[in-house]
């Protein structure tokens, strides 16, 4: 085992080398204060009302659900919290070109609106 930060917090040696392969770094909750822990507590919640409503009786089954979750969470389900974008596109940093065509479309659309209106009114 690996020794990340200070005090008696340990990790397994193989997290320790992929965290640092990707450049992260493994955050844990203050102790003693579960409300810390929310994010990732909301985050288990997510799947398991989701998944756990079929029954999944081959081998694999529920794996393949999980990572059917797990992908349509991070690629395909837009965030309120990030400004509804995927965390894939944050990740991979296209959230401020996907936020910034918005922006344009929304201008173009609110422009063209109001040139129609005024064309009606006259």
């Amino acid at each position: 085992m690996s020794t990340i930060g200070d005090g008696s917090s340990y990790i397994a040696g193989d997290l320790a080398t992929w965290l640092e392969d990707k450049q992260m770094e493994h955050v844990r909750g203050a102790p003693n204060h579960p409300q810390t822990q929310g994010k990732i507590e909301r985050w288990h919640q997510t799947p398991k009302n989701r998944i756990l409503l079929e029954n999944h009786y081959l081998p694999g089954a529920l794996e393949a659900a999980i990572e059917t979750f797990v992908d349509h969470y991070n690629h395909q389900r837009a965030h309120e919290s990030l400004g509804s974008v995927t965390p894939a596109d944050v990740y991979f940093d296209r959230a401020k070109a996907i936020l910034a065509e918005r922006r344009r479309i929304k201008a173009d659309t609110i422009r063209q609106r109001r040139l129609l209106n005024r064309t009606q009114a006259a």
